[in-house]
């Protein structure tokens, strides 16, 4: 190459032939003139012929090569640079030989200005490096405007930047910022050359032997990797189209790329820069690094940059796989690092990259591509010890966890390398750069030490429209592959005192490539093959990177477990093989608390998080193959005995094991989520594996066709059996023993540890509620010990100082009640125990007026008790738990609903009319009481009846009351009231009178000494006042006529006959409304006062039920649930498919869908007809069959049925929509059909307002849409079932929203996704993707990433919308639970409907016909 550009002597003077003192004085003598006449537009050239020209080129030239202690060489290259523009721009200061034959004169002066670039001993000088640097702006400047060069001069001017490139890196000694923009220029020289002339294939051969022998300087390195990025930027929007997510890279690395390169051109420059550096692996060898001198002495050294090297360009590497992947690298948490032998300080941005809670929507979700950081900006990697999070806390004890610790904070990323500039020497120095183009290129960090962090930066998903992985491979897998199995102590130079330590440097680069490699494996489309021979180089190279012997290489095993979270989960041919080393892996992070030798290079949150998900995808595994045996189960060690075969089910013990020992030693709080989360996965499946262990025998004998039945009670039918087929080595009892260990644990900590951290106590709370509902056999205190926990947890919030309240605070509250409402109806025998019952009611005694009676020793009454609750959610949220322990105790019947006033008329066979004869009481200004004399039935003995109809926060009840004198069993339907046998004549007895002296007090009562008790009671006259003294004269006059009455006979002197005494007819009005009133103690002149507060009534309150809209109100209130009622909309994607309407027609025949979706809805719940929800009817889960048909699912698109899951708490509705019911919404109402009936729980979500109409049924059916969830109409729930998993990214959820037609649009933000995804291995891959701005967002038990097995699909998607929906209740003021919302239409009925007559008048009423 040297010759090339030599071959015309150009860069040898004559002059050279002269003592330096002739050659230096001809020099100055000459170039003194010509510079006068630079910059002068009317100055001409004193030059006029070629040999002037060429002769004052000789002397220019040795001019280079003087020293710089004048300004000979200055000028000379202000000469030069100004006749280079004679391709750009003539003028008349440039000699006219020049004008005339550009090219060829330039030809030459390139070959002379090499003589400046020679090795020199004033080189580092900083006028050395500003006239450098104005020779490569003037040649850059050169290739960038010219539009004359030729061929020619193409190849002469690429040929000088090889050159000088190689003479400054091959030697040594130049500084830093001069190499990268000599790197620099030539790039972008050679990319505008493949634009305009494309450079020979001989060129090419030339660049990469140039590159090649220098690309152990890091200038090289980076200056291909910035190149390299802008290429491919360019090459993926020509290749896949705008679509493609945009590879984006700082504006001054994309400006590098010609915008008129043609774009067949494109892919063959991209593909020649990629191989200029020949094989970057060659980087760790140092035998074959370079073959010039200074590379094979770099590598001798002791302190050599050659990792920091291979390192980086491993990371451009990197950086290309994830371009072709679609990803783009986001770097969030800024980390401070100081950087060696530097006072300075830098900002390094990373965070976790990993698909874990920090979930949000894919772009193609949102029908854009977010714009995120280039991760070129932080390419010059700094390295060091990692900054702890906010927050954390020394290493402590392994049953001692620290307080939640803060959120990251968030900075900007730090501005581009500025661009470097000439140094000013002088004036007239700086001013012809002045005007120059800046430079795109930009100068590299300080060298790094000897471990650099890995790349932990958030990435989005890939893209769908991603490339396969051979096609990858094919590209990028040689040097990844080397790379990755590169053997740490080959080709180091012999001498050194300890090989391991100095082999431990090239750990960050093959740490790089093991990395990449797991990412592009982990990409792996749905139904995408790998070719053998990569699959087996990539298990090769995860054995050797997993080991964790004494020959661990922290670094190699981060990276991998970092970009490994979905590794198996790809449906990968003999990716389980790998199970025990990752285990080995995942116990070598998890069981240790400190992290001490990851520290250094890796966040350890970041590290435990990525091995907790792939932990969560390990999990199901041994209990979905059980005691199918492997013939080899590789550990990740290549020793004989370690090489050995074994069953899947012998490995969970020791994921259990890694489980409790990552929840004892965690302190992040979204970690700890994710551990819970995992902890309730794998107690239902192994609850469900037993079950279904006891009724193998029964489900063989049942038919074949028979499907999976739903609920928790284990799977059925021959679907079963191929789940639980050599299951049976699993102990009888693990799973009730799994179940004690989970729930100590838990009770434990969240009395403990956890109980500062809300987060973490929420997701606690919500496992401890569905631990309750697996079914296990075991003991009963271990239950009560639960409900202990629970309680002891809210004592303790409760107890909390008022500053630290919070609504964050009652919400956690709020939430542990409802997981002790949930204990308490999963199982109500632990009422039957005493201790619990009361520990109970004092914890709801806590809730409700914010003290407990008994404290300590001292017992306060309710009277001298002041209500102070926490707050009114607490109040109401303990209010809802004493009516839980109510209905669940037998002390409250709950009978299955409330029927309404119609239904009873109708059901007792009784008159229009007596709609009218009921009455209506408010009691405790909480319940209303409706009141119905008549009896229910015909009754030949009439008898005090009363129906009451009971309306309450806690829902609806009715009872019916009868008296008789008799037991029910000894009454006879002939019975008769007993009359004596009338007589006509006289008794003989008749009209003797007896004597009787009538007293009202004993004989001897006078005898008896009076005390003070006597006195106790007044005299009648002492209290009588003026009104009453007149009654008591009328009183006794009246009394007087009387005794004159009956003394009439004996004045007269004659006898009187009497006749027979009978006893009267028996009365039919026995006005059993105000008995029943008094019998509770109800009917006193305290329960009628108004207690003085200020619209607020009595304790008994009589309702006017003549006032208008009191039936309509009470039928709206009637709508209301009792349960918390929620809703969720279950799609099926198939493969490829991106519109709505392609979704909703799957659901319309089974043979669109597959067998295992029908599956999993049958598993949800049972179908329920639409016209009977109201009364409680339905189908049998056995007659699922029979409801579904030859439908894929649609026919529960909310038409006819519906699938509903109910239970004491929740009553959840999955819809199925369908094309056929779209369009029917579409209709207008006059088209429409109407329904035959809605749903409790769609009825109560309409509330009309109080100045509206009511609305038509077809009006309520359109309004049923999206308007299901009592959580709000803003928020949606939707599942979805993917056949290929990376269709999520194109799922049309705005379609699916806008083709509602809701009345109250619908976010995005507020549209929460489960995906569904199934994989080969008969599990299921769970994405869930909801709104991240909350800190309640991270819901349980399925998490991002999750794996499940079919058995516990239906009940862990059924916990998750509950949980869902409860927490949204949570956070939304306007959405208060079921109780709350019946409880405030009760109040607006008392002030709407009141009654408000007086006492005498309320008492007046009882005794008459309402």
């Amino acid at each position: 190459m040297d010759q090339s550009l030599s071959s015309g002597r150009g860069h040898v003077s004559v002059l050279g032939c002269f003592p330096p003192s002739v050659g230096r004085d001809v020099a100055v003598a000459i170039v003194k003139p010509l510079r006068a006449g630079l910059g002068n537009p009317d100055t001409r050239s004193l030059l006029r012929t070629d040999r002037q020209v060429k002769w004052t080129m000789e002397v220019l030239c040795y001019g280079l090569t003087l020293p710089l202690d004048g300004d000979t060489v200055k000028l000379c290259v202000d000469i030069y640079t100004d006749w280079l523009m004679a391709l750009v721009s003539p003028r008349d200061s440039i000699p006219p030989p020049i004008s005339r034959e550009p090219n060829l004169y330039t030809q030459k002066i390139l070959r002379s200005l090499y003589s400046l670039f020679l090795s020199r001993s004033d080189q580092g000088s900083p006028v050395y490096i500003s006239l450098c640097q104005q020779v490569l702006c003037a040649v850059q400047s050169l290739a960038r405007d010219s539009a004359v060069m030729s061929r020619d001069t193409w190849d002469t001017l690429l040929n000088f930047l090889l050159c000088v490139n190689q003479t400054m890196l091959a030697t040594g000694g130049v500084s830093e910022q001069l190499s990268h923009l000599s790197m620099a220029v030539l790039f972008e020289v050679w990319l505008l050359s493949c634009s305009r002339c494309f450079p020979s294939h001989s060129l090419w051969q030339t660049g990469q032997q140039m590159l090649s022998s220098c690309r152990h300087q890091a200038a090289v390195v980076e200056q291909w990797s910035r190149v390299i990025a802008a290429l491919t930027s360019r090459l993926l929007l020509l290749t896949f189209g705008p679509s493609f997510p945009h590879f984006k890279v700082p504006d001054e690395d994309a400006a590098l790329i010609p915008e008129d390169m043609d774009e067949h051109i494109v892919p063959q420059t991209w593909f020649r820069f990629l191989h200029l550096l020949s094989n970057p692996v060659d980087l760790s060898r140092p035998v074959v690094v370079g073959s010039t001198p200074s590379s094979h002495e770099e590598a001798s050294r002791g302190d050599s940059q050659l990792p920091n090297i291979f390192f980086r360009a491993m990371r451009g590497v990197s950086t290309l796989v994830d371009a072709f992947l679609g990803v783009t690298v986001v770097n969030k948490e800024p980390t401070e690092q100081l950087l060696p032998s530097t006072g300075l300080t830098t900002r390094i941005h990373f965070r976790d990259w990993l698909p874990s809670l920090d979930v949000c929507f894919p772009p193609r979700l949102l029908s854009g591509v977010a714009v995120t950081r280039s991760p070129f900006r932080d390419r010059h990697p700094s390295h060091g010890v990692s900054r702890p999070r906010s927050g954390s806390a020394p290493p402590i004890p392994v049953n001692i966890l620290s307080l939640p610790i803060a959120p990251p904070s968030t900075t900007s990323p730090p501005p581009h390398s500025k661009q470097l500039k000439p140094v000013n020497v002088s004036k007239a120095t700086s001013k012809p750069l002045a005007s120059s183009s800046p430079h795109h290129w930009k100068l590299s960090s300080p060298p790094p030490p000897s471990q650099p962090p890995l790349c932990s930066s958030p990435r989005p998903s890939p893209s769908p429209l991603r490339c396969n992985v051979d096609s990858l491979l094919h590209l990028f897998g040689d040097w990844l592959f080397d790379a990755a199995l590169f053997n740490r102590d080959s080709g180091l130079p012999t001498g050194h005192g300890d090989v391991t330590v100095m082999s431990a440097r090239w750990a960050a680069g093959r740490a790089e490539a093991c990395g990449t490699l797991c990412r592009i494996f982990t990409c792996k489309k749905t139904a995408e093959d790998i070719l053998s021979v990569y699959l087996s180089r990539f298990y090769l190279v995860l054995l050797q990177g997993l080991q964790v012997s004494e020959e661990v290489c922290p670094p190699v095993l981060a990276s991998i477990l970092l970009n490994s979270t979905c590794l198996f989960c790809c449906d990968l041919k003999g990716v389980n093989l790998l199970l025990p080393s990752f285990i080995s892996a995942v116990e070598k992070v998890l069981l240790d608390r400190d992290l001490l030798m990851f520290k250094g290079f890796v966040s350890p949150v970041d590290l435990r998080r990525a091995s907790i998900l792939v932990l969560l995808t390990m999990l199901p595994l041994p209990l979905q193959f059980g005691s199918v045996r492997s013939e080899v189960l590789l550990d990740g060690r290549f020793n004989g005995d370690d090489v050995t075969g074994g069953s899947f089910l012998s490995l969970k013990p020791r994921l259990i094991g890694v489980l409790i020992g990552a929840l004892q030693t965690e302190t992040d709080t979204s970690n700890t989520q994710i551990i819970l989360a995992a902890m309730l996965n794998l107690v239902q499946d192994s609850a469900l594996i037993k079950a279904a262990g006891q009724t193998q025998k029964e489900t063989e004998s049942q038919q074949g066709g028979a499907r999976l039945t739903g609920g928790t009670s284990g799977p059925s039918g021959p679907s079963a059996n191929r789940w639980t087929r050599g299951t049976r080595a699993v102990q009888s009892d693990a799973a009730g023993i799994l179940w004690v260990q989970f729930v100590r644990l838990l009770t434990q900590r969240l009395t403990a540890q956890w109980r500062n951290d809300s987060a973490v106590c929420l997701s606690a709370l919500e496992v401890l509620g569905g631990l309750a509902k697996v079914e296990v056999s075991v003991e009963e205190s271990e239950r009560r010990r639960a409900v202990t926990s629970v309680c002891c947890y809210i004592v303790f919030q409760c107890s909390r100082p008022p500053p630290l309240h919070s609504r964050d605070l009652h919400s956690i509250i709020v939430a542990a009640f409802y997981c002790l409402n949930v204990w308490l109806s999963q199982h109500p025998t632990l009422l039957d125990h005493q201790e619990c019952l009361l520990e109970v009611l004092e914890i709801v005694e806590l809730g409700i007026s914010g003290s407990k009676s008994r404290q300590e020793e001292e017992v306060r009454c309710k009277e001298k008790k002041e209500l102070n609750p926490a707050s009114l959610r607490v109040k109401e949220a303990a209010e809802a738990t004493l009516s839980c322990v109510m209905q669940v105790s037998g002390a409250f019947p709950s009978l299955g609903g409330l029927l309404g006033e119609d239904a009873v008329i109708g059901h007792s066979n009784l008159s229009d009319s007596s709609m009218k004869n009921f009455r209506y009481f408010v009691v405790d200004r909480s319940v209303i009481l409706s009141m119905l004399e008549q009896p229910q039935g015909p009754e030949q003995a009439p008898c005090p009846s009363l129906t009451v109809l009971i309306r309450g926060p806690s829902g609806g009840h009715t009872w019916t009351l009868q008296l008789h004198l008799q037991p029910r069993e000894g009454r006879t339907e002939t019975q008769q009231t007993l009359i004596p046998e009338q007589h006509d004549v006289a008794q003989e007895d008749a009209g003797i009178r007896c004597g009787v002296k009538h007293q009202l007090f004993p004989e001897n009562i006078d005898r008896v000494a009076s005390v003070k008790v006597d006195l106790s009671i007044p005299a009648l006259h002492e209290t009588v006042t003026e009104e009453v003294q007149q009654q008591l004269d009328r009183l006794q006059a009246a009394l007087k006529w009387q005794r004159q009455v009956e003394a009439r006979p004996q004045v007269s002197g004659r006898s009187v006959v009497m006749k027979t005494c009978r006893p009267p007819h028996p009365i039919t009005n026995f006005q059993t409304a105000r008995l029943f009133l008094s019998h509770l103690g109800l009917l006193t002149p305290e329960t009628l006062k108004s207690p003085g507060t200020s619209g607020v009534p009595a304790q008994l309150v009589s309702l006017d039920s003549s006032l208008p809209g009191f039936s309509e109100d009470l039928r709206h209130l009637d709508q209301l649930p009792s349960r918390n009622c929620d809703s969720a909309f279950i799609f099926y994607m198939r493969a490829g498919q991106r519109t709505a309407a392609e979704i909703l027609r799957n659901v319309e025949f089974s043979c669109s869908v597959q067998s295992h979706f029908l599956d999993f809805l049958w598993s949800l719940g049972r179908p329920v007809e639409m016209g009977r929800l109201r009364q409680g009817g339905g189908f049998n889960t056995n007659k699922f069959p029979a409801v579904l048909g030859d439908s894929g699912g649609g026919v529960f698109n909310g038409q006819r049925f519906v699938l509903m899951y109910t239970d004491t708490l929740t009553e959840i509705t999955f819809i199925v929509p369908s094309s056929s019911h779209m369009s029917d919404l579409s209709k207008s109402p006059e088209e429409a059909e109407p329904p035959t009936g809605v749903p409790s729980n769609l009825q109560s979500l309409f509330e009309p307002s109080r100045d509206s109409t009511p609305s038509s049924p077809v009006e309520d059916l359109k309004s049923f849409r999206f308007e299901l969830s009592s959580v709000g109409s803003e928020s949606k729930l939707l599942i979805v079932w993917v056949e290929r998993f990376e269709d999520i990214e194109s799922f049309p959820l705005s379609d699916l929203l806008s083709g509602t037609k809701t009345e109250t649009p619908t976010s995005i933000s507020n549209v929460q996704l489960i995906f569904v995804h199934p994989l080969k291995t008969g599990l299921y891959l769970i994405r869930f993707i909801g709104n991240t701005t909350s800190k309640f967002s991270s819901v349980v038990p399925l998490v991002n990433g999750s794996v499940v097995s079919k058995r516990s699909l239906g009940f862990l998607v059924r916990e998750t919308v509950i949980n869902c929906c409860q927490r949204r209740r949570l956070e939304s003021d306007s959405a208060p639970p079921s109780h709350v919302r019946r409880k405030h239409m009760i109040n607006d009925i008392i002030l709407r409907y009141r009654s408000r007559r007086s006492e005498p008048a309320f008492y007046a009423a009882l005794f008459q016909e309402p």
